[in-house]
This record gives C-alpha cells, sequence and structure tokens, in this order.
C-alpha cells in the first residue's frame, strides 16, 4: 500500500480543528439567544414512571388541513335534484308493485269496488228505514234485495228487448244498408258501384280470415262469462256486508293506521264517503235524464229498440265522457242502417242537444261543489283507468279521483291546523287564538 503524504494529513487535521471551533462557536450563540428569551427555555422533562412499564412516545404526526364536506362540494340545486329523484324512484317503485298486486287480484279489487258505488247508492234508503224503527238486519235485507231487483230487472228487459226485435232489426238493417248505398251512389262523392262492391269484398275477406280469431274469442267469452259470475257473486255479498257492518268495518280499518295518523284519517274518512255518495247519486240522476230523453226522442223518430237503446245510455254514462260518446254512436248507427241518413241527423242533434244540457247545467247542478274535478283530469283518469282495467278501470277512474281530491284537501286543512295548534302562542294570546276553525269531526258510518 501506498502511504498518505503528510502534507495531506495534515490538512485533514486542520480541516477537523476549524469545524470543531464553527460547532462550538454555534453552541455559544445559540447559548446566548435562549438566555436573552425565556421563553425558548426547554420545558422540564417529566421523569420516567417508578415501574418499569414506560409509555411510547406519542405519534407526532404531521398536522393537516381537513378536508371539506363532500356534500357541500355539490350545488345546492344538484343536491335538491338528487333528494327528489330517489324519492320519486322509491314512489314510482311502491306505485308499480301497487299496480302488480292489483292486477294480479284485479276481479277481486273491481267487485269491491262495484260494491262501495252500490253501498253508496243505498246506504241512504237503509237510513231512512233505520230512523222509522226498522231494525238494522231487515232493512239492509230489504234495501239490498230491493236494489238487486231493480238491476236484474234492467238486464232482463234488456235482453228480452233485443231478443225480440233481433229478427225485425236484421230486416231493417239490410234494407237500411241497400239504401245507404244507393245514396251513396247517388250523392256528390262520386262513388261508383264497383267501388262498393270492393268495399264489401274486403269486408268478408277480413272476416274469412279472422274466423280463427273469432272462434278463440268466442271461447274465451266463456271464461270471462265464468269472471262476471264470479265478481257479481262477490259485488253482492260485498255490498250486503257494508250495509249492514259498515261502521264495524271502518273502525277496524282505523286500528290498521299508524296512532299519530289516525285522528286525521279518522277525519277524512267521512268527507270522503259524502263525495262517493254525491258522487253516484248524482251520476245515476244525470245518467237517469240522458236516458229517458234521449230514449223519447229516438223513439218519436222510429228507431228500433228504442227502450234497449235508452238503457244503454243509461249504463254507458257511468263512464264520464266516453260513455256519453259511445252510446251516442251507438244510436246514430242503429239509426243510420234502419232508417236512412236522415234519421241519423236528426238522432244526432238530439243526443248532442241532451249531452250539452247535461254537461252545462246538469252536471254543475246536480253534483255541485262535492266532487269537482278538472276535465283534464276526468280525461286522464278515464283513459288511464281504462288501460288499466278495462271498462271497470274507467268507471272507477273519476270517483276514485274525486275521493283522492277530498281527501288530500282535508288531509293538508287538518295538519295545517295541527300546526297552528302545537306552534308557540305569543305572549298575551288566548286559548281561542290558537283554536282550529272548523276542527275533525268524529267518523261517521259508511
Amino acid at each position: 500500500m501506498s502511504r498518505v503524504p503528510g502534507w495531506l494529513g495534515r490538512v485533514g487535521a486542520r480541516l477537523t480543528e476549524m469545524s470543531e471551533r464553527l460547532d462550538e462557536r454555534r453552541a455559544a450563540m445559540e447559548r446566548e439567544r435562549v438566555e436573552a428569551e425565556p421563553s425558548l427555555q426547554p420545558e422540564p422533562v417529566p421523569e420516567p414512571p417508578s415501574d418499569d412499564r414506560v409509555p411510547p412516545p406519542p405519534d407526532y404526526a404531521p398536522a393537516m388541513a381537513p378536508r371539506p364536506d363532500p356534500a357541500l362540494a355539490v350545488p345546492w340545486g344538484m343536491r335538491v335534484a338528487a333528494e327528489a329523484g330517489w324519492r320519486l324512484l322509491v314512489l314510482a317503485g311502491t306505485v308499480w308493485v301497487l299496480m302488480r298486486i292489483i292486477s294480479a287480484v284485479q276481479l277481486l279489487v273491481l267487485a269491491f269496488v262495484a260494491a262501495l258505488l252500490i253501498t253508496a247508492l243505498l246506504q241512504p234508503t237503509v237510513g231512512r228505514l233505520r230512523r222509522h224503527g226498522v231494525p238494522r238486519g231487515p232493512a239492509t235485507a230489504l234495501t239490498a234485495i230491493l236494489g238487486f231487483v231493480v238491476i236484474g230487472l234492467m238486464g232482463w228487459f234488456v235482453t228480452w228487448q233485443v231478443m225480440e226485435n233481433i229478427d225485425n232489426l236484421s230486416d231493417q238493417i239490410q234494407d237500411g244498408i241497400d239504401e245507404l248505398r244507393n245514396w251513396l251512389l247517388n250523392s256528390p262523392f262520386h262513388v261508383t258501384d264497383k267501388q262498393i262492391n270492393e268495399i264489401a269484398k274486403n269486408l268478408r275477406e277480413a272476416v274469412g280470415a279472422n274466423t280463427d280469431q273469432i272462434t278463440s274469442a268466442g271461447l274465451e267469452g266463456v271464461t270471462v262469462v265464468v269472471e262476471a259470475l264470479t265478481g257479481i257473486l262477490l259485488t253482492v255479498f260485498s255490498t250486503l256486508f257494508l250495509l249492514y257492518d259498515g261502521r264495524r268495518i271502518w273502525e277496524w280499518t282505523l286500528k290498521l293506521v299508524p296512532a299519530a295518523a289516525r285522528p286525521g284519517v279518522a277525519g277524512a274518512g267521512p268527507r270522503a264517503w259524502r263525495t262517493l255518495t254525491a258522487y253516484v247519486r248524482g251520476t245515476v240522476i244525470v245518467a237517469l235524464i240522458d236516458a229517458i230523453f234521449i230514449g223519447l226522442g229516438i223513439y218519436f223518430l222510429d228507431v228500433p229498440m228504442a227502450v234497449p237503446l235508452a238503457v244503454f245510455i243509461f249504463l254507458f254514462s257511468f263512464i264520464p265522457l266516453v260513455g256519453a260518446v259511445a252510446s251516442g254512436a251507438l244510436a246514430v248507427l242503429v239509426a243510420l242502417v234502419t232508417q236512412g241518413v236522415f234519421t241519423a241527423v236528426m238522432t244526432l242533434v238530439v243526443v248532442l242537444a241532451v249531452q250539452q244540457i247535461e254537461g252545462h247545467i246538469l252536471q254543475p247542478f246536480i253534483l255541485g261543489r262535492a266532487v269537482r274535478v278538472h276535465p283534464l283530469a276526468v280525461v286522464l283518469s278515464v283513459a288511464a283507468g281504462g288501460m288499466v282495467a278495462g271498462i271497470g278501470g274507467a268507471v272507477v277512474a273519476v270517483p276514485l279521483v274525486a275521493v283522492t281530491n277530498t281527501v288530500a284537501g282535508y288531509l293538508r286543512a287538518y295538519s295545517h291546523e295541527a300546526a297552528l295548534r302545537h306552534a308557540p302562542r305569543p305572549r298575551g294570546a288566548t286559548a281561542s287564538d290558537a283554536a282550529p276553525a272548523d276542527p275533525p269531526t268524529p267518523p261517521e258510518q259508511p
């Protein structure tokens, strides 16, 4: 190994000596600064505990600024939209599940709703009999028997009239078709005999091509008849029990409601029942007036089966808007194919005149403000009810909307009054200042 030169060793020793002197100078300056500022004196170190369990030194992590709440970084409008969105999704899911359940037991639901409508129509009669001293059982039985006998007689009368006049109606329809054909040939529309024959040929081919579907529809008609009979029996039994034991059924239903919401529901129930009763009675009166006047009009115009057509008009009047159009179109069609164009036009005039009187005079006067529903709501509810449950859904859609409107309005007013009652009163106020103007009434018998 080669030796380190002597001059290099002397340089290293000199550098070491200079470093030691700088350290001593730095230490002396630090002591002078600490002595000059007492706040920088080091804190006394605590003595270690007497035992051997020495606590571990604290974890001196570097201090970090706290992060803001992530929700605060989202704009207010987006947060409101998100809150409303998930609630709407929950409501939509609930409605979807409810509709699935209703569609699964559609026959049961329609039968019970029909029983409610019939009960709303017959219950005032039971109340009158009870006020005259008739016991509840006989009053219920007498009213139910009378009501169902009237409904059955109407159905039997319509069937009998149709069967009695079917042969004459077929001949009149054939004569009317021939007359309509001659009118088209001589009309200013320039319809030729070849075009009429082509239309008739297309109709025959359409009927022949759909024979299988018509046959299957006829076979499905047997199932429809069985379901209709089952629904009628369910409706009859439900009506009997609602007429006889409606109060106890309502009281039992109230027990299913949470205690906090029970007073509001107990007050909304009688109001909903009065709305339903007013709707059913008013609709029956309006439908009866329509049937009588339109029936008299088509009777004096010598339209065949005027009485069955009047009964159809009465039944179709329970479907708002759509029923009046369908029954009027049926009467005009029968007049067209049996009596000609002039009689059909006069029948149309009669139907439109009666319906205008009904819409502008009868319904506002008879139904009044009890079941006032906007025409747009009527159209949308009838369309939705028809898509969900067919004709039965279209019949019950409007009373359901009317009852829902009444219940929602009462519950809104009730919650407002409850908030006023529980609000802190200003100094010097009396108990009468916070009392509601219209306290909820106890439940009545449905």
